[in-house]
């Protein structure tokens, strides 16, 4: 995925609440969006380099979306919505080994109380897939949660429900920076989610974990990691 041309280089200053933060621009202070719940602690400390993208919308309160962080020149992409996207091209590619068989994609799908973020078909065969964001890596391995998430543990239990019911199931794990050597579930954070996530493997819901290359130009999934659960 191509990123803006125009970034815009900022230093992080606090957060004012969960999706503002403020920022300095030139030597000014400026409010930019944070599309991003997580608690991000060990990216956003006062003075870290971020990257900014500039919105035109007047109806926006704030001036500037962020995008990345730089930590020590690694560049991790803050966008939370980003791994949708991301899948969502990979999957129209088939470079994702696991779903290549599916030749029709389909984004945003209710199943019983769950939404989806995707549903793969090949004649009459269906696959559920729900995709979550991951920036903490600590010791090599990627983590999620960052916060604990009643909403993720939810969507993993939909995941088994729709396995139970002869579907198939995956939840997939992007990892939006490039230094993780694999993935694990936060169980520090969140014994519950881990808790789940474990059970759903073992009822036949697939775990896979992909990171990605990040620049200043473009943000892509690069390859698959092995899940430690």
């Amino acid at each position: 995925m191509i990123l803006p041309h125009s970034l815009i280089i900022a230093a992080f200053i606090d957060r004012a609440n969960r999706f503002v933060c403020r920022v300095e621009v030139n030597g000014r202070e400026e409010k930019a969006h944070l599309p991003n719940s997580g608690r991000l602690r060990e990216l956003l400390s006062p003075g870290r380099r971020v990257y900014l993208v500039e919105t035109a919308s007047p109806a926006r309160r704030t001036r500037y979306d962020m995008l990345l962080a730089d930590i020590d020149g690694l560049l991790v992409s803050l966008d939370a919505r980003l791994p949708n996207d991301l899948v969502d091209e990979a999957l129209l590619k088939r470079t994702l080994a696991p779903f290549r068989e599916y030749d029709t994609v389909r984004r945003e799908i209710t199943y019983g109380d769950s939404r989806f973020d995707f549903m793969l078909q090949r004649g009459g065969q269906l696959c559920y897939v729900e995709v979550k964001s991951i920036t903490l890596v600590e010791g090599g391995r990627g983590l999620f949660p960052d916060a604990p998430t009643l909403r993720g543990r939810r969507h993993v239990e939909g995941l088994v429900q729709a396995r139970q019911e002869g579907h198939g199931a995956a939840a997939v794990f992007v990892i939006q920076r490039p230094d993780a050597a694999s993935f694990s579930p936060n169980d520090a954070t969140d014994p519950d989610f881990g808790r789940a996530l474990r059970e759903a493997r073992q009822a036949g819901v697939g775990v896979y974990a992909y990171r990605c290359r990040v620049s200043l130009k473009e943000i892509a999934i690069e390859d698959e990691v092995p899940v430690d659960m």
